[in-house]
C-alpha cells in the first residue's frame, strides 16, 4: 500500500469532479505522482487543464470528496481490502494493454488472481438451463486446470460461471468478480452470499467509489475491465443486442481470443453467438476446444481434481446426465430434440396420449433430464 499522503491523492485524483479519466492519465505522464499534480500552481495546471479545473484541484477537498476519501480509509483498513493504483507493481499488467485502464481498483480477496492466466466467461442474464449448465461446467473444467475465471456476477450465465469456479476448490484458478458498482454494494442483491464466497476464495472487484450505486453507464466499463483481465472471452449465450457482445468486442480490440457457443438456429440466446461465430469468434463444443488455444499460457497450473467434479474428461465429452429408465422416457427425450418444446408439439411426435406423456415428463424432470421453463416448454438439461 502507498504511503498515505500518495494513497490520498490517488483516491481524490479518481473522484475528481468533471476531471475524466483520460484527463488524469494525460495529467500523469506529464506531471508524475498525483500528489505532484495537486502541489502545481495553478499558471502550471491550466497549460494543461481548463482553468476553472485548474482552479479546483489547487483547493481543498470538498465535503464530499473528504467523505468519500475517509470511507475508502476506513474500508482499506479491514482484512482483504486493497486498493491498486496505477504506479502499483501489483496492478494487473493486462490492463495496461488497453486504451482506458482504470486509475485505481478496489479489491476485496485475493490480489494475485488479477496476474493470473484468465479467461472471461459472459453471456444472458435470462440463459436457459442448458446455457447455465454449460457456463457452469466449462466455468468449473477450466478453472481446474489452472485458468482464473472471470465474469461481472450479473444474474444468469456470470452467477454459473462464477459458481462452477467455486466448486473446482481453490487448488484450482479460482474467479474474480468485476462490479459495476462500489465494493461495498453487491448488485444484484440476490448475489450477496455469492459475493461473499468469491471475496473469501477468489477477489471482488470494482473502479467505482464506495456506495455507488449500479447505473447503466457502469455495465460497459465494467465489461471492458472483464475483457482486459482475461487472455480470452467465452460467450455461452447471447441475444443479439446483448451486452456480452460489448465484452466480446472489447476483448477482441485488445487482442484477445473471443470464444462461442453456438445453439439452436430458433433461439435467440443463440443469435449473438452465431454473429460471433460468423465474424470470426472460434465455435466451441467443450472446454478442450478452449485449452487447444488458451491452454499453453498456464505455467504448470493446478491439475484437474479427481472424480466426479471434473464435467469435461476429454475432448468433446459433454456433462454427465442420468439415462432414462423407462424406453417410452427416451423416447419422450429423443422426441425433444434440442429445443424447448410444448407439449402439443410432444404429442404429435410421439404418439402418446397425455396421461402417458405426462407420466414420463415428470420421470425426466425427476430425473434432472430435462427442465419445464417459464412458458411451460420443456427443454433438455
Amino acid at each position: 500500500m502507498p504511503p498515505t499522503n500518495e494513497l490520498i491523492a490517488w483516491l481524490r485524483l479518481s473522484q475528481e469532479p468533471d476531471l475524466g479519466a483520460a484527463q488524469a492519465r494525460n495529467l500523469l505522464a506529464a506531471c508524475g505522482l498525483p500528489q505532484d499534480i495537486y502541489a502545481m500552481s495553478v499558471p502550471a495546471l491550466s497549460k494543461l487543464l481548463p482553468e476553472p479545473l485548474a482552479r479546483q484541484l489547487r483547493q481543498a477537498p470538498d465535503e464530499t470528496q473528504q467523505k468519500q476519501i475517509d470511507a475508502a480509509l476506513a474500508w482499506l483498513e479491514q482484512p482483504g481490502h486493497h486498493l491498486l493504483t496505477l504506479a502499483d507493481p501489483a496492478y494487473p499488467q493486462k490492463l495496461l494493454d488497453i486504451h482506458d485502464p482504470p486509475l485505481v481498483l478496489y479489491v476485496n480477496g485475493d490480489v494475485s488472481l488479477l496476474n493470473r492466466p484468465a479467461l472471461g466467461i459472459v453471456g444472458s442474464r435470462n440463459p436457459t438451463a442448458g446455457g447455465a449448465d454449460n457456463a457452469s461446467a466449462f466455468a468449473r473444467h477450466l478453472a481446474s486446470q489452472g485458468w482464473c475465471i472471470v465474469s461481472g456476477l450479473a444474474l444468469g450465465i456470470d452467477a454459473a460461471a462464477h459458481r462452477g469456479a467455486l466448486q473446482a476448490g481453490d487448488a484450482g484458478g479460482r474467479t474474480v468478480a468485476v462490479m459495476g458498482t462500489g465494493i461495498d454494494i453487491v448488485y444484484p442483491a440476490s448475489h450477496r452470499e455469492l459475493a461473499h464466497q468469491i471475496a473469501a476464495s477468489g477477489a471482488l472487484v470494482s473502479e467505482f467509489p464506495l456506495g455507488m450505486r449500479s447505473l447503466p453507464h457502469h455495465f460497459p466499463k465494467r465489461n471492458r475491465i472483464v475483457a482486459g483481465l482475461s487472455q480470452g472471452v467465452l460467450v455461452v449465450e447471447a441475444a443479439r443486442q446483448s451486452g456480452s457482445l460489448i465484452t466480446a468486442r472489447l476483448a477482441g480490440e485488445s487482442g484477445r481470443e473471443v470464444f462461442a457457443i453456438p445453439g439452436s438456429i430458433h433461439s435467440p440466446l443463440s443469435r449473438g453467438c452465431h454473429a460471433l461465430i460468423r465474424q470470426g469468434a472460434k465455435l466451441v463444443e467443450s472446454a478442450d476446444d478452449i485449452l487447444e488455444d488458451l491452454g499453453n499460457l498456464v505455467p504448470d497450473g493446478p491439475k484437474p481434481a479427481a472424480g466426479p467434479a471434473k464435467p469435461v474428461s476429454s475432448r468433446k465429452s459433454k456433462i454427465s446426465r442420468p439415462e432414462p429408465e423407462h424406453p417410452d422416457s427416451r423416447r419422450v427425450l429423443d422426441a425433444m430434440g434440442y429445443d424447448p418444446v410444448d407439449t402439443d408439439t410432444l404429442l404429435v411426435r410421439t404418439g402418446m396420449d397425455i396421461a402417458a406423456l405426462s407420466q414420463h415428463l415428470l420421470e425426466l424432470e425427476m430425473q434432472d433430464c430435462i427442465v419445464r421453463q417459464d412458458d411451460g416448454r420443456f427443454v433438455r438439461r
